[in-house]
């Protein structure tokens, strides 16, 4: 019955749902903590310790953060345009997101319908300039070919200093002596959200985190925590993005100890499916195309001379996710190559968190992934992402292998990191004492309470 209706009732998905194991109820009113937290918080863990875990990250992040921080996150609304045919680019850009499930356009599918017009308005100033155009031809072809290009520029530069302002806003609260409350409340919001699955043993596979985000939040996040990324660019002074994929990774040698080096802790593997706002495409030494990451500081000045002004041609973000294009394109058929190789394999668990299912390549991706028996999904979204969520979990039909944390209740990033999320020091000491009060609890046949006095009296007592 719990079954039948959230996957046919779009209603079910406007308010809580929590469907994780055995665990499953559908609630009205905002659910209580001390009624689910019991229940999800060990199915969490020990979904998180799997062989294989893997991190997909969309805009909800940086908006939790920005709320959490007090600060403006970026406006992604459609951005005025003061060139010919502007209201054909906006309704392009409308019904691509229509297209797309999306109730409205945001400024991503007007960049995207934009640089189709560009486009077209390079081949008729090309066939124009070659006399190949006739009467048909619009004469006016090239000069609509600059402005829209100026156009284009403009859009984008402005949607980078709006997310450097955000990256500024939550720096400045982190450095803000007079607003601690705040700083504290941000660091441990990113601290615990990232530590819980970064916390694994070196023996099994790193986690591999995904995001759609331009931002750096993460980025942020793993510099405050000390944590080490390992993505595809390689170099100090003008780092370059990689086609290999070697196996990569950071070892260290014990002192006075002889044989194979050792697995350092706190690593994870990184990936920007969309790029990101320090992606920049240059001429290498070679003569060829690359891309470099450019020295972009977190929350940089609109004056900082690392801001193209000739954005079209040197940023490296793909804003639309309507279409397809972008995984024939270097470097994004790399980065999609590595969701699908790190996704769809036996035994591993992918979370999403703050995704809107609005990205068909990425939902590709993810069906691909539940058709293997052993993987399993964890969904955590604020709300239903305008029915998306509800038509990807109805059309999957793979319910045993998806969890759902679905409301306003869980998807609250603050309640998520206190309540439901596991603690991130799961060790082998912590698993130890854990069998051993487990033990004494057996033997003894007291309760888990009697378990625990009982440890801590023999423990004195040896002493």
């Amino acid at each position: 019955m719990a079954t039948d209706l959230i996957s046919r009732d779009p209603d079910a998905w406007k308010n809580h749902i929590v469907w994780a194991g055995p665990h499953r109820q559908y609630s009205i009113e905002q659910p209580a903590v001390e009624t689910h937290r019991d229940r999800v918080e060990p199915w969490l863990s020990a979904l998180l310790q799997a062989e294989h875990l893997n991190l997909l990250v969309g805009s909800g992040l940086p908006a939790a953060i920005a709320k959490s921080a007090e600060v403006p996150a970026a406006d992604m609304s459609l951005a005025p345009l003061g060139s010919d045919f502007a209201d054909a680019v906006n309704e392009a850009a409308r019904t691509a997101a229509q297209n797309s499930g999306r109730d409205k356009a945001n400024i991503e599918y007007q960049i995207r319908s934009a640089a189709e017009l560009i486009g077209g308005l390079k081949i008729l100033a090309r066939a124009a300039e070659l006399g190949r155009g006739g009467r048909r031809l619009p004469k006016s072809a090239k000069r609509l070919l600059a402005a829209w290009e100026q156009e284009l520029d403009r859009i984008l530069v402005n949607l980078l200093k709006q997310i450097l302002a955000t990256e500024r806003h939550i720096a400045e609260v982190m450095a803000d002596k007079d607003e601690e409350d705040r700083a504290d409340r941000t660091r441990r919001l990113i601290a615990g959200f990232l530590l819980p699955f970064a916390s694994r043993a070196v023996t099994r596979d790193r986690l591999h985190v995904f995001t759609t985000n331009y931002d750096r939040l993460i980025e942020y996040g793993c510099d405050l925590l000390g944590l080490r990324m390992l993505d595809r660019f390689v170099g100090n002074l003008a780092p370059v993005f990689r086609s290999s994929r070697l196996g990569v990774d950071f070892h260290y040698s014990p002192p006075g100890i002889q044989g194979e080096p050792h697995f350092l802790e706190g690593v994870v593997r990184f990936t920007k499916l969309h790029g990101s706002l320090d992606w920049r495409s240059v001429l290498g030494p070679s003569g060829s195309p690359e891309v470099q990451r450019c020295a972009l500081p977190f929350g940089a000045p609109d004056d900082h001379p690392g801001i193209p002004t000739d954005a079209r041609e040197r940023l490296l973000i793909y804003p639309n996710p309507a279409k397809d294009v972008e995984t024939l394109e270097y470097p994004y058929a790399e980065l999609f190559r590595d969701l699908a190789a790190a996704a769809c394999r036996p035994n591993s668990v992918l979370v999403t968190y703050g995704y809107g299912f609005g990205d068909d390549h990425i939902n590709r991706v993810l069906r691909d992934m539940l058709s293997l028996p052993s993987t399993h999904l964890v969904i955590i979204s604020y709300d239903d992402a305008g029915d998306r969520l509800r038509r990807f979990y109805a059309t999957t039909g793979r319910e045993e292998q998806i969890t759902l944390l679905v409301g306003s209740h869980f998807g609250d990033l603050s309640t998520l990191v206190d309540a439901y999320l596991p603690q991130p020091a799961i060790d082998r000491t912590t698993w130890r004492m854990a069998e051993l009060l487990s033990r004494r609890g057996a033997a003894t046949g007291n309760g888990e309470g009697a378990a625990l006095d009982d440890g801590i009296r023999d423990d004195s007592d040896s002493v």
